[in-house]
């Protein structure tokens, strides 16, 4: 069975256009990798341009899509399931359930949220699953700040059972990480 991977990314395309490529690319390698992609299932900004990168490329996408937000984030009609729920949580626990592992790509309040809440819910132990921030263009080194301020303060954990996400900085980096994990899964 292939790895899947829940991708939180905005559903704008923001201000630098260096992220709509790299969403696209993202989603690319993981289509070339055999990976199932799991996402919001919006068609527009960085959501919409990861998803058509892995369908252009032959990938398998799954979108979840809360009734709340049909006339925000319009859904992307090429997926090859979307799921309709009722509420954010239901995307969210929904993500997770479908999941192996999750990837957070630039974003906004949306992403910060998912990715709080796969961080919480790792750190009190209801899953165990890799968190993967992308730091492209040094997007999250505000975030990563924080992070480490809050362990730094005794407001996480900061020893072996921390939740804290694994950093990569490009494509390259993250195309090579995800050959290890798939290797690692083999073993």
């Amino acid at each position: 069975m292939p790895l899947s991977v829940s991708i939180f990314c905005g559903a704008s395309s923001g201000q630098d256009p260096s992220f709509a490529a790299l969403a696209y690319d993202i989603g690319t390698v993981c289509a070339n990798e055999n990976m199932q992609v799991v996402y919001g299932g919006a068609k527009t900004g960085l959501m919409g341009k990861m998803a058509d990168g892995a369908l252009d490329h032959g990938g398998r996408v799954i979108g979840v899509l809360p009734h709340c937000l049909e006339n925000r984030e319009v859904g992307h009609k090429g997926l090859t399931k979307l799921y309709k729920v009722e509420t954010l949580h239901e995307r969210q626990q929904k993500m997770m359930d479908l999941s192996d592992l999750f990837l957070i790509l630039p974003g906004g309040y949306g992403t910060l949220a998912e990715f709080f809440e796969v961080l919480t819910w790792k750190q009190i132990g209801l899953h165990n699953k890799k968190i993967i921030v992308l730091n492209a263009n040094e997007y999250w080194t505000p975030l990563l700040y924080l992070l480490t301020h809050c362990q730094t303060q005794g407001y996480a954990r900061n020893n072996n059972n921390s939740p804290e996400p694994e950093v990569v900085n490009n494509l390259k980096d993250f195309s090579n990480l995800i050959k290890i994990l798939k290797k690692e899964r083999l073993e």
